[in-house]
């Protein structure tokens, strides 16, 4: 049966029907074209929609994939696989029919984009172009073994940067409105970028005094709630925001009245004006798991504060090197080891006798 979605201020209806294990979606103008569609594939034998990979170009593999991938995923990470299907077609031919696409070329395009870029973003692109024609081999047909199935490239990654508690009060203060408002739920609610900009003040429960938290960060990409306790500073600072919003969305995008997608540079652009070192807005959802670390409150309560569902996932947000530390602290207490006197402990006329 069809079901409607609204995006961009376009209602999309959704065609999906299940033939014997596998699932056919198509994105419908209305309504009926899409019950149309579906009773076409009802009718339409199994072995013919299933098309043969011989008859079955990358771009026809790829434009099959991203119609799936903006029903299944969320706008940003059907953005980031779209943006690995662009970059890819720059090195190698749209046109080219699946069965020629060798695990050397995708390991040549990988190679560029380790050299050109990083490790971590030729990384990346094999992640998606993994998942993309394990996909095809699933539903279209697509010969195996996988070709993007290749080695990963090393990775140099620099440890994620987490600011001084001071210098993000620094930003905040030079902030305004909504936007000083969404800085204070960042820090409250350990948010994520992406459940902020979803928020709706269906979400907002004033009279428990507590919000709704929806996540796609779970295993299939589903969008799961969970409800966290708002602070007294937060709830106060949303009651006046609630005053005067006019929009179904807790923070808007001012300049369209729609969610927020990209805010690549925003926040290092406000962290130079506070005169701080830039950090990211991941950066403050650790920042927060810091300072109830700091004040020693539970492993297990930190866990469900940051909605993580292993206790090791927290684990590794803040203990870093800390449990390192009083291991070998053990080095430095030892008396049993022999007293070697540095050279400033010796003796004046032995220090001359040395020298």
């Amino acid at each position: 049966m069809p079901y409607k979605r609204k995006k961009k201020n376009k209602v999309e209806w959704i065609a999906d029907v299940m033939r014997e294990g596998k699932r056919f979606y198509r994105v419908c103008n209305s309504k009926t074209e899409a019950l149309a569609w579906e009773s076409e594939i009802r009718k339409t034998p199994v072995k013919e929609l299933m098309i043969p990979s011989e008859s079955l170009t990358l771009i026809e593999w790829v434009t099959k994939y991203l119609e799936y991938s903006k029903v299944k995923f969320a706008p940003y990470t059907f953005s980031e696989k779209r943006l690995a299907f662009r970059r890819f077609f720059k090195q190698v031919n749209p046109s080219l029919n699946v069965d020629d696409l060798q695990p050397v070329t995708a390991l040549n395009y990988f190679r560029m984009q380790a050299e050109k870029r990083s490790g971590y973003a030729a990384n990346k692109e094999r992640k998606n172009l993994l998942a993309a024609w394990n996909w095809g081999i699933k539903y279209l047909n697509l010969p195996s073994p996988n070709p993007f199935l290749t080695e990963r490239f090393p990775e140099n990654r620099q440890p994620r940067y987490v600011p001084p508690e001071n210098d993000f009060w620094k930003v905040y203060e030079i902030l305004t409105g909504q936007s000083q408002i969404m800085m204070l739920a960042y820090l409250h609610l350990a948010a994520r970028r992406s459940e902020l900009y979803r928020l709706r003040w269906d979400d907002v429960d004033f009279a428990g005094q507590q919000v709704r938290i929806g996540t796609r960060k779970r295993l299939g990409g589903s969008l799961e709630y969970d409800w966290l306790p708002m602070t007294d500073e937060l709830f106060n600072a949303m009651m006046i925001h609630r005053q005067t919003a006019t929009n179904e969305l807790v923070f808007p995008n001012p300049e369209n009245g729609k969610p927020f997608t990209v805010r690549q540079h925003y926040l290092k652009r406000v962290c130079r004006r506070a005169g701080v070192k830039p950090f990211g807005f991941h950066a403050i959802r650790h920042l927060t798991a810091s300072i109830l670390a700091q004040a020693d409150v539970p492993m297990v309560t930190i866990q469900r504060i940051l909605r993580h569902k292993q206790l090791s996932t927290t684990e590794r947000y803040i203990r870093g090197l800390e449990p390192v530390r009083p291991a070998l602290e053990i080095l430095s207490n030892r008396n049993s080891r022999p007293k070697v006197p540095t050279i400033y402990q010796i003796p004046k006329k032995q220090k001359s006798e040395a020298i």
